[in-house]
């Protein structure tokens, strides 16, 4: 099982994260993977860099692979985000990947149209990764449906055109996006089991790899790990199914702080290496690879522990 680790833009500045994903092959990572936030979840975490610029250096400072979760549903028209993505992976050949979703409001309010209900959300995404795989194998591309798009092509191209993986939370969303899709990320322990997110997927014949991403946060105390959790994890108190539709950070902030069980059913929280390994295995169980989260802000004390412990117990165990 590939063992990633996931460069948090929400909680870090774009230079200081340059240097932390260095460190995470360093470590011993397989691999790694950003989210493509416009703004973090809340204002304790405070940042939210610009993923494409970030990348572009990341992939050049480092020789692991790295993948990014965006959206073609909201501030991207999807010809755009398609030559982002051959951008990359013809820079970096088999080493990038793209994972789709529908959207959050979070990210996706800033064009000023109405948010509109995730069941519309799925048609633009499930329109639009037709499109960009079309555009990704140099076609030339219009559409006048769902997603509007006139005479688009890509000029540069990658040799072998990037695996674009659909991004889901819930088997529903799993199972409908296999018509497209070359692969699953989705996320643990917030959300559906993830396993049942994964069975979806794979009995709605759904091919290519399957990941997981996996928030935890380890400390040296367990009474640390809760508040360092707490601290950087404070919308874990707002309801599944507000998460998408929420527009600002304060409107998360709102929500907090959470309860200690709210905290644990969004982030595997502890000082114990051994319990969080049992943790990541158990989730991560029947995934092609799995990608960790820490949320707390000691990311270079996190890699350190992740070199000399986590990772070598997750390896044993595996």
């Amino acid at each position: 099982m590939r063992i990633g680790f996931h460069a948090s833009h929400e909680q870090h500045s774009p230079g200081e994260l340059l240097g932390v994903v260095a460190r995470a092959e360093e470590a011993g990572f397989d691999a790694a993977m950003c989210s493509d936030h416009f703004a973090p979840w809340g204002a304790r975490q405070g940042h939210s860099g610009h993923a494409w610029t970030w990348l572009g250096a990341a992939l050049a400072s480092t020789a692991f692979p790295i993948g990014v979760v965006t959206s073609p549903a909201g501030r991207y028209h999807p010809a755009v985000l398609a030559q982002a993505i051959a951008t990359a992976a013809e820079m970096f050949p088999g080493r990038f990947w793209a994972a789709l979703g529908s959207g959050e409001a979070l990210n996706e309010h800033i064009i000023a149209k109405p948010w509109p209900p995730k069941e519309e959300r799925d048609r633009r995404l499930h329109a639009s990764a037709a499109l960009m795989q079309d555009l990704l194998r140099g076609k030339l591309v219009s559409a006048a449906g769902t997603v509007q798009m006139h005479q688009a092509r890509i000029w540069s191209l990658p040799k072998v055109p990037p695996p674009l993986l659909a991004a889901a939370v819930s088997p529903h969303t799993a199972a409908e996006t296999t018509s497209w899709a070359d692969g699953l990320i989705t996320v643990a322990p917030q959300g559906d089991e993830p396993s049942r997110v994964k069975t979806a997927y794979r009995q709605a014949g759904g091919r290519g790899p399957a990941y997981l991403q996996v928030h935890l946060c380890l400390e040296d105390d367990e009474a640390e790990a809760m508040a360092a959790a707490r601290d950087q994890w404070w919308h874990a108190g707002v309801p599944a199914d507000r998460v998408w539709d929420l527009a600002l950070p304060d409107q998360f902030d709102e929500f907090g702080p959470p309860d200690d069980a709210q905290l644990r059913g969004s982030v595997l929280v502890s000082s114990s290496v051994e319990e969080l390994a049992a943790g990541v295995r158990r989730l991560g169980e029947g995934f092609d690879g799995v990608f960790l989260h820490h949320v707390g802000k000691d990311q270079h004390r996190f890699l350190e522990r992740a070199e000399k412990e986590l990772l070598p117990a997750l390896r044993e165990t595996a």
